[in-house]
This record gives structure tokens, C-alpha cells and sequence, in this order.
């Protein structure tokens, strides 16, 4: 009898944890992925969605790409990754200034672009040789060197970030549109800066319309160019359109047909998705993109102009790194010096 009793006592102990276990179950829902002790949990960093930035690091111009990258990491406190884009005999060099510096921290990827993509696609007669390396033409090739991303920023290397890059990623793109990019006409306060240097921000500086193939474009002479040196793109559409594909057939005609060319307007690189993109994208917010800076060496903006501004690019001849150039304190602020000294800044006192 006391056997029995002990039996029933342990039998309603067993019956009340179980249904104990069912109330906390039905209280504390545990999401099926975690009752698999294998699956790892995510750091809330981690869990952030990413933001890839494309910038380019070129021979001879290595710190630009420097600089760039500390100005965006120094203004966010994004999950930014770097994917930066070099040829093979420059990656070493930007790998070990970033290891050796401050710039340690981020988190990047180096990506050998192979300039035999570009074979028989570039008319070699260009009056700005730079304009023809072929790291200027990575931004045609987003899609087949950023693989796992919907959405990117690619970024010329002669600019810096004053603002929070998650605001130039949180661009809207409308539907159908692969890319954004800022209008040469969206900001009344560059007008005069580029009216005072002859510089062009219509169609008609970047295309010879003296071409039947450019005509038959039907585009106005006097449409407003856009400039492609800040992008932020759609991977999916950019694919799903065939953008790269529509980019190379244009570069072969200028081949053979020299519809355009960088004595023109803004060189080789600009004109194709001035063809390929028109009427197709959306505005980026013109104060991301304060440009000309590079594009005479005696013409300046305002210092309070410029300290509203969220990023700069001194696109022209006249590079920050280099002398004659302007607002290079601006710059300045945001390089890190060549570890190996091979990179060094030119200055009248140097």
C-alpha cells in the first residue's frame, strides 16, 4: 500500500512539471531556429544590415582611395563594408596601408579587376590619359564584382564624406530605375562655379552631335548631364536590365565610330551611361554630391557652403593630393599618410 502511494505521488509530481513545461512554452515562444543548439546567434552588429561602398584605389593615387574610406568610417556609425577594387600589382600596397594605420578596424574586401574586359573597347586617343584606366570603368561591372548585394554605393576615389553614408544609401530609387545619380543642373549654388570655368553640364559636351548614330538617339543637345562619379545602385534591376551589356555595346561603337570623346566634356566613362541611363534613374540629394572642386585651381567655394555639404569630389585636373589644388585642407583632414612612404602628397613647400 505505502508502494502504491509512492508510485501515485511521483506519477502527479511528473503530471505537474509537465504541465508547468507546457505553460512556459506557451508564455516564452522560442523561435525554431534556436531550439537547435548548432545554429549560431548573431551579434546586433551583425544582425545590421550591411552597406557596401565600392571605391576604386589606383596606382599613383592610392591615398585618395585613403582618404575616401577614413572620411566615410570616421562619419558612421553604419555597418560599412569596403569593397575596394584594385589591379593586381596595387593590391598588396593598399592592403598593407590599411593593416599598418587607423583604418585596421574596417571591415573590407579587396577585388582584382581584370582590364582585359576592356579589350578593344577604348578608343586610345584620349587628350586626359588618366581618363582611360581601367579602373575608371569599374562602375560598368558592379554587378559581376559585388555578388551578395541588393543595393550599392559606388564612389570615385578623389572625394570625401562629411555626413553619414547611411543617408546616401537610404536614397529611394523609383521602380525600374538601376541607379541614382546627382543632375550637373540640380544645385543653383554651383551654376556660377561652373559657368566662371567653361565647364559643360548638357548632353552636348559629352556627345558629338555631329554623329547620325548620337542623333538618332533623339535626346536633346541641351538635356542636363548627370555625373556618374557617386552611384547608388540596384543590383537586381542593373542585371535584370542588362546594363553592363548595353554600357560595352556603346564603348565599341565609339570605337569604331568616335561618338564622343574625353576632350569633350567629362571623358570616356561618362558618356556611355549618359546614353544608357537616360531618363532611367533617380535624384540623389544634390548636397551629396558637391562636385567640381577639382576643376580649376584658382575658383572656390564657400567655406560655409562647403561645411554643409555631405560629400565632396574634386573631379577636374586639379586633385586634392596634387599641386595647384583648392579646399585641400578639407581633404587633408581626412588622409593617413603612406606607411611605406611610397605615397606622398605634393605641396609648394615639398
Amino acid at each position: 500500500m505505502a508502494l502504491l502511494k509512492k508510485i501515485n505521488q511521483i506519477l502527479l509530481l511528473l503530471l505537474v512539471l509537465t504541465v508547468c513545461a507546457i505553460l512556459y512554452n506557451k508564455v516564452h515562444k522560442v523561435p525554431s531556429a534556436l531550439k537547435n543548439e548548432a545554429v549560431d546567434l548573431e551579434s546586433p552588429e551583425e544582425m545590421e544590415e550591411e552597406i557596401p561602398v565600392v571605391i576604386c584605389a589606383a596606382a599613383g593615387r592610392m591615398g585618395a582611395a585613403i582618404a575616401a574610406i577614413s572620411s566615410i568610417y570616421s562619419n558612421t556609425e553604419a555597418n560599412v563594408l569596403f569593397y575596394i577594387v584594385g589591379l593586381k600589382n596595387t593590391i598588396p600596397h593598399i592592403r598593407k596601408w590599411i593593416e599598418n594605420s587607423k583604418l585596421k578596424e574596417i571591415k573590407f574586401k579587396v577585388v582584382e579587376f581584370n582590364p582585359m574586359v576592356l579589350k578593344g573597347k577604348i578608343r586610345q586617343d584620349a587628350a586626359r590619359p588618366e581618363l582611360l584606366q581601367p579602373l575608371n570603368f569599374v562602375r560598368f561591372y558592379l554587378p559581376l564584382l559585388i555578388q551578395k548585394h541588393e543595393k550599392v554605393i559606388y564612389l570615385d576615389d578623389d572625394i570625401i564624406v562629411q555626413g553619414d553614408i547611411q543617408e546616401l544609401y537610404e536614397t529611394k530609387l523609383a521602380p525600374g530605375h538601376a541607379a541614382a545619380f546627382s543632375d550637373d543642373c540640380d544645385l543653383p549654388s554651383t551654376h556660377e562655379m561652373v559657368r566662371s570655368v567653361g565647364m559643360q553640364n548638357t548632353y552636348m559636351g559629352f556627345l558629338d552631335y555631329r554623329k547620325q548614330a548620337i542623333r538618332d538617339l533623339g535626346i536633346s543637345p541641351s538635356t542636363c548631364s548627370f555625373n556618374p562619379g557617386v552611384i547608388v545602385a540596384n543590383m537586381t534591376e542593373w542585371k535584370h536590365q542588362r546594363l553592363t551589356k548595353q554600357l560595352e555595346k556603346w564603348m565599341q561603337r565609339n570605337v569604331e565610330e568616335n561618338l564622343y570623346s574625353s576632350t569633350l566634356g567629362g571623358g570616356v566613362a561618362t558618356s556611355p551611361m549618359l546614353i544608357v541611363f537616360h531618363g532611367k534613374y533617380s535624384a540623389i540629394n544634390p548636397m551629396w554630391h558637391i562636385r567640381h572642386l577639382g576643376w580649376s585651381p584658382d575658383t572656390r567655394y564657400s567655406e560655409h557652403f562647403l561645411q554643409e555639404a555631405k560629400l565632396l569630389h574634386w573631379n577636374g585636373r586639379y586633385k586634392p593630393w596634387d599641386y595647384p589644388s583648392v579646399h585641400t585642407d578639407l581633404w587633408e583632414n581626412w588622409f593617413i599618410p603612406d606607411p611605406s612612404g611610397k605615397f606622398k602628397l605634393t605641396r609648394p613647400d615639398s
